[in-house]
């Protein structure tokens, strides 16, 4: 398999595609521990939960990218890209901590796009912390 990653094409194609199944975990993951249904709300053109899911799928992007990038072994960057996932799970947690004198999940199933905002924010701001971390 690792000679295989030599071939810049295969590599691309075999990154990529451990990626978007990590996504999909990781979403689905999200998808549990949220109060409101993400694809649900979406269809309803709820911003606040597209804001904070955008934020999530970026957030986990930007993780796998650093990642990658510093990782020699596809074995590794998911480990370490995974770790990386649980952190910004954590942080979404304490932003719901944080926040005592209301619930994020019920007010971003309300639509309401402040909260939703900084979600957002938080989701890609602890993104960058974190993979710039995955270098040390």
């Amino acid at each position: 398999m690792a000679d295989l990653l030599h071939n810049p094409y295969i590599a691309v194609t075999a990154y990529y595609t451990v990626t978007g199944l990590a996504m999909i975990l990781f979403l689905t993951i999200f998808e549990l521990v949220t109060r409101y249904r993400v694809w649900d709300e979406l269809r309803r053109g709820n911003l606040a939960v597209a804001m904070a899911t955008g934020g999530k799928i970026f957030g986990v992007a930007n993780i796998f990218r650093f990642s990658i990038e510093q990782h020699d072994s596809m074995g590794q960057a998911l480990i370490w890209g995974s770790f990386g996932y649980l952190l910004l799970l954590a942080s979404y947690f304490i932003f719901e901590f944080m926040t005592p004198s209301y619930n994020v999940d019920q007010e971003i199933a309300q639509d309401n796009r402040a909260v939703g905002f900084i979600a957002m924010v938080i989701s890609v701001g602890f993104s960058y912390v974190i993979g710039a971390s995955l270098s040390l």
